[in-house]
């Protein structure tokens, strides 16, 4: 069967539309959370929304929507301790992470154990994405790519100077806390893409990759997109043909564009 072909199938079709809209999402807010040296929240934002798939398996509702208010209240609780707090950034998002985690496994517990619903969310399985799920990522995403480039300078000043963006003006607590409930959402919805426990890549792998050849910010935020994009379309047909995990496939492909990237800079930097 050639690659082409595979696109008859919905399954395939639908993959691909909500991997693409939410790797194009997670590459541009992962060059903002790289630069911020705030990589490591996707990771922690999935500790914390595992919880909230426990908790929605075990009240027998529908997961993502549990998920999704339990992973912006962890942003925001994040966000909270690093200002109030003598709490760096890491550190807030390995206290919040830990309290996820530890939470999701009391439920999970209670529940009956590690069933196959809750085991699915943390490897992620894009192929079984319903029509309802593929319809939330792609609103979603649309509406957080809208706030990206309404707030995108304001989003740039606090990137590279958030004393001089709050002297310029710019309500950087405002600015602070959308951005990290965006974040908050996309790690719930790429959950289903690539799983709990690979998340953080999704979202640090393509910045960094196109941070090797990229001139100025812009560029920076079209490779990243380009290169996440690519990452998730390669995986999803690599997966089906090697009837392997799609997830972890994409991540892996994510990978390699990122050894060829620094690999090629490397050379010509001493050549």
């Amino acid at each position: 069967m050639d690659v082409l072909s595979l696109l008859q199938f919905g399954f395939i079709q639908r993959a691909i539309i909500a991997g693409v809209f939410m790797a194009f999402l997670a590459a541009i807010l992962g060059v903002f959370l790289v630069l911020r040296k705030l990589s490591l929240i996707g990771d922690g934002l999935a500790h914390v929304s595992f919880g909230g798939l426990a908790l929605g398996l075990t009240l027998g509702l529908f997961p993502t929507f549990i998920a999704l208010p339990v992973a912006v209240l962890g942003s925001i609780l994040i966000l909270k301790l690093m200002e109030r707090t003598r709490v760096y950034g890491d550190a807030a998002i390995g206290i919040v992470s830990a309290v996820g985690v530890s939470c999701g496994v009391i439920l999970a517990s209670v529940s009956g154990g590690f069933n196959v619903d809750l085991m699915s969310y943390l490897f992620g399985n894009i192929l079984a994405i319903t029509q309802g799920e593929l319809l939330l990522a792609v609103l979603t995403s649309i509406v957080a790519i809208a706030l990206i480039a309404a707030y995108a300078k304001d989003l740039f000043a606090m990137t590279f100077d958030a004393s001089y963006a709050r002297t310029i003006g710019v309500r950087t607590a405002r600015i602070d806390i959308l951005f990290f409930m965006m974040t908050a959402v996309v790690v719930v919805l790429a959950i289903q893409l690539v799983g709990v426990l690979l998340i953080s890549a999704l979202l640090i792998l393509p910045a960094t990759t196109a941070l090797q050849f990229a001139k100025s910010f812009r560029s920076v935020i079209v490779l990243s997109a380009i290169f996440a994009v690519m990452s998730v379309i390669a995986g999803v047909f690599v997966s089906f043909l090697l009837n392997i995990p799609t997830g972890a496939t994409i991540v892996l492909m994510s990978f390699v564009a990122f050894v060829i990237a620094a690999g090629t800079r490397a050379f010509f930097r001493q050549r």
